[in-house]
């Protein structure tokens, strides 16, 4: 098993087991071999306040995983039923492999792979919620 690379920036933050890390002045790579580490990319964070799409609830969900402040078995049905909400609005193919892609992962307990996939959709949402009629 190789474990989770993180490739960060120079000055990226990331939490790692309920502690902020800062990289240093240039680029690095770390290799976490530990399997159940509790890791979050501080850029990719959503803050609670931000949460307020249906698309961002589901991605600061996972995201309580991710940062240890929520239990993945806990968890896991709530996210299902949310995917399966999104599934009813995102009807286009390629939104549609993107979150059977999201549920596969998360079934699988691949929760980075849960986040990067409902991710993709944060553009989509923001279009879709910018075009709805007033």
């Amino acid at each position: 098993m190789s474990g989770l690379v993180l490739k960060l920036s120079p000055k990226e933050r990331v939490l790692i087991n309920g502690a902020v890390i800062e990289n240093g002045d240039r680029r690095s790579r770390l290799s976490i071999k530990t399997p159940d580490a509790h890791i979050l990319r501080l850029r990719d964070a959503i803050h609670p306040e931000d949460a307020k799409t249906p698309v961002r609830r589901a991605c600061f969900a996972v995201q309580l995983v991710l940062s240890g402040d929520s239990q993945p078995d806990n968890a896991q049905h709530g996210l299902l039923r949310q995917i399966e909400e999104l599934s009813q609005v995102f009807k286009d193919p390629d939104s549609r492999s993107i979150l059977a892609e999201a549920g596969e992962s998360l079934i699988e307990g691949q929760h980075y792979r849960t986040l990067k996939s409902l991710r993709s959709l944060l553009a989509r949402e923001d279009r879709l919620l910018a075009i709805r009629p007033s």
